[in-house]
C-alpha cells in the first residue's frame, strides 16, 4: 500500500484515485500519521456489507479458547494439592 502525505493526495488527487482502482487501497498520511485510506467503491461495498461480530461474540465462540492447556494452580504456585493426598 502506497502512503501518500496529504499535501501530494490534494495536488494530485486524480493520481491518488487512479492508483487506487488500478493498485488498491491507498494510505494518506497527515504529519507522517496515518489518517485515512482511499478504496475502490468494489471493495468498500464488500468490506461494509460482511457482517460484523462483537468483541463478546467472538470471545465466547471462539472454538480456540478451548484448546488451552491450563495447568492447575496448585502447580503454577508449587502448592500441595489435596485431592492426591
Amino acid at each position: 500500500m502506497k502512503h501518500w502525505p496529504v499535501q501530494d493526495a490534494k495536488a494530485r488527487f486524480s493520481e491518488l484515485l487512479d492508483a487506487s482502482i488500478n493498485e488498491g487501497p491507498q494510505m494518506v498520511t497527515r504529519r507522517g500519521v496515518e489518517t485515512a485510506v482511499l478504496v475502490p467503491v468494489e471493495e468498500w461495498k464488500r468490506l461494509a456489507d460482511k457482517p460484523r461480530k462483537s468483541a463478546i461474540d467472538v470471545l465466547l465462540h471462539d472454538p480456540r479458547r478451548f484448546e488451552l492447556d491450563i495447568p492447575k494452580r496448585s502447580d503454577l504456585f508449587g502448592l500441595r494439592d489435596p485431592e492426591l493426598d
